[in-house]
């Protein structure tokens, strides 16, 4: 048995003093247990309303008693539960939104057209176009036979696609638009007469109405409404459709049988599988990176307070030792003047002088206003994501942590800022010149389980190289120690007495005919810059390499060079850190080794 009367009504009338009308409107409603939506704007007034009917009968009569509503009429349905779950009232810049304000229904409206008009035209066969105004996803439930439909996605698409899509030998011809109640048409059908349309009618009262009056003559379907019923049937009684929580799309019960719809998470129409899922994710982190670069957030002036920590090798040294021994680079000149301008800051931001003793542990602050540093490419790609790790293809220039001239204009403070409040860090190396594939993990936890594969050397790292030379022979390696500590600009050189352990395996892929040559690098220990130095000391260094140059020489000072250091970290495979397993990522070959044609 119905307990709530349903009821839709519109009309455009010019409407004033909107903000107490509001107020009164819904004081109105609030005390009646009224539930639905009113919208009010200076063109009229629009109502979705439901409750018990001598309720609803009396906001009608007290509506119609607003200057230019007078006699409302209304549109009524029978339901046996409340459809709406809250009462609003509105004010809007348009009652049904159209986005072409010169359209006005109230001084320029369009021929109406009875539902029993319409109905008598189509059983006499009179040649007449039916043109469905609704959403795409409303006319899925149905609509009259035979009727156009033109596929929108929003109302405010209406000009433009009935531009494209009409054809022009149609405005000479018969026209009845039509839609759920009747609003859209208001707008819809002045556009068409300003358009040049000569005989054009709209459905007067909508698909409602004509249910109300005619049934289901002529007409395919049942008919969406937007409240919790989904869609009535042409009985005017709520039918068995639903609607999906995630897309918006109203399913029937066949599409409700479908394994791949769970209520509130997805339906034919939204389901994804993970990989899907997956891919979407990616895409809108780099969304999101888009956002976060332009401009750089390193090329914006600011203050980079860069903290220096003290180690226990420290103790006992004043400000001034330690900071010649951490930063032997700079002069003492630029000491003095941070002290003298109280740059020289403790970890609770006090100013501190450079006798002063240090201890371990401590933790002192430079502080740099009106930084600006280097640009960088941060066309960062995604490859992989889950709750643990983050696998990206990172572009060059661009160092992966903070140093010297870069701070915000790096890996690690970008991927901060999107994955807030985690801040992924990487589980390897990969200086700023090289592009490619790099694992990262998104928690301290996480890392403490994926780093001890890479200190093990149980991950298979690939790297691509092109080399100017050619070696001599098809497969050879390096075993060549390295120094451990850093050099001029942070070099590494080969020391066969005192160096650590360092091994890198290499294929030759192609000879390229320039002079130089494509090769394939296994690096089997990881050190810093461990491919790079080997390569230089077998003769063959890296093309486009700003440190490790022809001849044996290294550079003595930082060049910005737009030339780009042919290395590339072109696979990895690993154990993912939760369930063991084996993972493998590829990052596609840049140009300058695509190009040989050797690699895909």
């Amino acid at each position: 048995m119905s307990v709530y009367t349903n009821i839709s009504t519109y009309r455009f009338a010019p409407l004033a003093d909107l903000k107490p009308l509001r107020e009164k409107l819904l004081s109105f409603c609030h005390a009646r247990e009224l539930k639905g939506t009113i919208l009010l704007s200076t063109e009229g007034i629009n109502m979705f309303i439901a409750g018990f009917p001598e309720k609803v009968e009396e906001l009608l009569e007290e509506v119609r008693k607003i200057p230019g509503l007078e006699g409302l009429p209304a549109k009524y349905s029978p339901s046996d539960h409340q459809p709406f779950t809250r009462m609003l009232v509105r004010i809007k810049r348009e009652i049904i939104a159209f986005g072409l304000p010169e359209i006005d229904p109230s001084r320029q409206p369009a021929p109406k057209l009875s539902p029993k008009e319409l109905k008598a035209w189509l059983d006499e066969g009179r040649p007449v176009t039916l043109l469905d105004t609704r959403n795409d996803y409303e006319v899925k439930l149905g609509t009259f036979e035979n009727a156009i439909d033109l596929n929108l996605a929003t109302f405010r698409d209406f000009p433009e696609v009935s531009r494209q899509k009409l054809p022009p030998e149609l405005k000479k011809q018969p026209v009845v638009m039509f839609c759920t109640g009747g609003i859209r048409c208001e707008k819809a059908g002045p556009f068409f007469v300003k358009e040049g349309y000569e005989q054009v009618y709209q459905l007067d009262g909508g698909i409602l109405k004509y249910f109300e009056e005619c049934g289901s003559a002529h007409y395919q379907g049942e008919c969406f409404v937007f409240d919790q019923r989904v869609g009535v049937d042409p009985n005017l009684e709520e039918s068995s459709t639903t609607q999906c929580l995630r897309c918006q799309t109203p399913l029937v019960p066949e599409e409700q049988a479908d394994p791949r719809y769970v209520i509130g998470q997805s339906c034919p129409y939204c389901f994804k599988t993970s990989a899907q899922e997956m891919e979407d994710g990616l895409r809108e982190r780099e969304r999101m990176l888009q956002g976060l670069i332009d401009p750089l957030p390193g090329c914006v002036s600011y203050v980079n307070d860069r903290p220096l920590q003290v180690s226990q090798k420290h103790a006992g040294l004043t400000v001034r030792e330690f900071l010649q021994q951490v930063l032997p680079h700079l002069e003492a000149g630029v000491w003095e003047s941070a002290e003298l301008e109280g740059r020289l800051l403790s970890e609770t931001f006090a100013p501190m002088r450079l006798d002063e003793t240090v201890h371990p542990g401590q933790r002192i602050i430079h502080r740099l206003p009106g930084t600006i540093e280097p640009a960088v490419n941060a066309d960062i790609r995604w490859l992989y994501e889950d709750e643990s790790i983050v696998v990206i293809n990172k572009p060059a220039p661009l160092p992966v942590h903070a140093s010297g001239r870069f701070h915000r204009n790096t890996l690690q403070y970008l991927l901060a800022q999107i994955y807030d409040p985690q801040s992924p860090r990487a589980a390897h190396r990969l200086d700023a010149m090289t592009t490619g594939v790099l694992v990262l993990s998104r928690t301290r936890h996480m890392a403490g389980r994926l780093q001890p594969q890479f200190s093990r050397r149980e991950v298979e790292k690939v790297y691509l190289a092109r080399v100017q030379g050619e070696p001599a022979e098809e497969s050879f390696e390096c075993h060549a120690p390295m120094t451990d500590v850093a050099g001029v600009m942070g070099s590494r050189e080969i020391d066969e007495s005192g160096g650590v352990e360092a091994s890198t395996l290499f294929r030759l892929v192609q000879r390229l005919g320039d002079g130089t040559s494509l090769l394939e690098v296994r690096p089997i220990t990881g050190r810093t810059n461990q491919i790079r130095v080997h390569l230089w000391h077998l003769g063959l260094p890296i093309l486009g390499d700003p440190l490790y140059m022809p001849g044996g020489e290294l550079a003595t000072e930082p060049k910005d060079s737009e030339q780009v250091m042919c290395l590339h970290a072109w696979r990895i495979r690993f154990q993912h850190p939760v369930d063991r397993t084996t993972m493998e990522f590829t990052a596609p070959p840049p140009a300058w080794a695509g190009e040989a044609g050797a690699v895909s």
